[in-house]
């Protein structure tokens, strides 16, 4: 939990400046012994890289689209993607240091996520898929209000630009959760 002695969050949209701190830290949150460190790792489902500069650049310059970018202290500790897809957002791409996971920033930073799509879209519903072998992740998600769907897509064998996959069951499933 935040206390009284954490230095404050600050939120912004990422810049082109931010693309390699932001790549190192999505890939430490997922991928590789770093990412164990945390509890979101893919490190056992998935090997390769979870993004690239060209990637994450993508989702800065697509229209209605930002990578909110979190600091404390001045340096960035998570991100997320939103995209605003008419009267629902899309969040994606969320990361969190591994070395901060487990205290309730995860949760702070998608309240606030929320709150900007609701506020500055309109946003009636938050959006997100995720792969249906993380249960673990699936359970917190629902923890804060978000419902499984059923609904599925195939994860993207063969495009490395998302990993190595290393079972061959996995798809996503699309996650809402109202936002009232």
């Amino acid at each position: 939990m935040e206390s009284a002695a954490t230095p404050p969050l600050t939120y912004r949209d990422a810049t082109d400046a931010d693309v390699d701190e932001l790549v190192a830290l999505i890939e430490s949150a997922y991928r590789g012994d770093a990412s164990r460190a945390g509890w979101t790792t893919e490190a056992d489902l998935l090997d390769g890289q979870r993004t690239d500069p060209q990637g994450v650049l993508e989702v800065i310059k697509t229209p209605d689209s930002r990578l909110l970018t979190v600091e404390r202290d001045g340096r960035i500790v998570a991100c997320c993607q939103l995209e605003r897809r008419g009267e629902q957002a899309y969040f994606g791409m969320f990361a969190v240091s591994p070395a901060l996971q487990g205290g309730g920033l995860g949760r702070t930073i998608i309240e606030e996520a929320e709150r900007q799509v609701r506020e500055s879209w309109g946003a009636r519903e938050m959006h997100m898929t995720v792969i249906t072998a993380r249960e673990e992740l699936i359970a917190w998600y629902e923890r804060r209000g978000y419902r499984r769907t059923g609904s599925t897509s195939p994860f993207p064998y063969g495009d490395e630009r998302f990993g190595i996959p290393r079972r061959p069951d996995l798809r996503f499933e699309l996650l809402i959760k109202e936002l009232g």
